[in-house]
């Protein structure tokens, strides 16, 4: 199993130079978690890009409903969070050699610490970085 951010559940709704990157990594994969957190980002993400004038709202709608069926579709796996991924969050911020991260990008190695997962696929780089000093295995699509 692999834990999917949303820099790279993102790449198979918006037209970017790396989302064929993106779609080929996943189709390596027989097993994806989309935990709740990575679900809303990208919602909101996406709704931003509607209300910004990047896409229009019936792509919008369109986008909401694909991430919607998604659950239906292998290989993903949704997965709820508890309010223990807070305090995980909290714990790993705090360790001596912690690296900085925005708290969403903090939040989404909690929640893969929380869901007991070691593979990232994403395509942040700081986020990569720190989920390194923690000792999970990172893919960066190219």
């Amino acid at each position: 199993m692999i834990y999917l951010d949303t820099s790279c559940l993102l790449k198979l709704f918006l037209k970017d130079p790396e989302s064929e990157a993106a779609r080929d990594a996943l189709d390596a994969e027989s097993g994806v978690i989309i935990s709740s957190l990575t679900e809303l980002e990208a919602d909101v993400q996406l709704r931003a890009a509607a209300l910004g004038g990047k896409i229009r709202p019936s792509e919008y709608r369109h986008h909401q409903a694909r991430l919607i069926a998604l659950r239906n579709m292998e290989p993903f796996h949704f997965q709820q969070l508890s309010g223990d991924v807070f305090q995980t969050a909290l714990q790993q911020h705090r360790r001596p050699q912690s690296v900085y991260l925005r708290p969403l990008d903090r939040m989404h190695l909690a929640a893969m610490e929380c869901l007991r997962l070691s593979r990232l696929l994403t395509f942040d780089k700081m986020q990569a970085q720190a989920a390194r000093t923690l000792a999970f295995s990172v893919i960066i699509p190219n």
